[in-house]
């Protein structure tokens, strides 16, 4: 269930099979935790308490994938510096859209670990398939469907997480499956690269764990 980077206990957690291909393979072992928020809530959380319990708590999660974009290069990779929750819109209620009632967090949240020399990008998770004109409601660079879920169950147990993600849509309407699955070959090598550059980061102290 974990990998090991630099030394450190990695948990690597990806949404589907389509997007783990033979670069990555050659890499890590990821938990796969269904798409979209909730199945991204249940799948985190579930683990983090098992590994906890074992005594095998992580150093990081690492939340890695597709996501779409109508801003950013096509398949380039990405990561997260800010997340959002597009699904939550209390608006009526006086709370500002993004901003879950009661909860003291902003609508967009700083991811401060950071990968030298990749680029970063806001990130916003939703149920929802963001196609053609939707992109124009999205404050953020790029949409996914999990790494915010991700991010509140990596709260709640007190642990770091980076995000990467490869633009695999975005440029014009969605089609289809297949307008999805088209470039993941190249997303994953882009993928394996990013990994690499977070081992290295990890190894020379750019990157530091509590």
């Amino acid at each position: 269930m974990l990998s090991e980077l630099a030394g450190r206990r990695v948990l690597f957690l990806m949404a589907a099979e389509p997007e783990y291909g033979p670069c990555l393979r050659a890499l890590f072992t990821p938990v796969m935790t269904g798409v979209g928020p909730v199945e991204a809530a249940v799948v985190a959380t579930a683990t983090l308490a098992e590994l906890q319990q074992q005594g095998q708590r992580p150093d990081l999660v690492v939340s890695l994938g597709s996501a779409g974009s109508a801003r950013l290069e096509q398949c380039a990779v990405y990561q997260a510096d800010a997340l959002a929750y597009r699904d939550m819109d209390a608006s009526a209620l006086g709370f500002e859209a993004g901003v879950t009632p009661f909860l003291d967090l902003p609508a967009q949240v700083p991811l401060d670990l950071l990968i030298p020399d990749l680029p970063a990008a806001r990130l916003s998770t939703g149920a929802n398939i963001v196609s053609g004109a939707a992109y124009d409601r999205v404050a953020e660079d790029m949409v996914d469907m999990e790494s915010f879920a991700i991010w509140r169950a990596c709260q709640r147990f007190k642990l770091p997480l980076v995000v990467l993600r490869g633009i695999s849509d975005g440029a014009a309407p969605l089609e289809g499956l297949h307008s999805w699955t088209e470039y993941l070959g190249i997303i994953d090598a882009r993928l394996a690269e990013a990994v690499g550059l977070l081992s290295e980061a990890l190894g020379s102290g750019a990157i530091t764990l509590r």
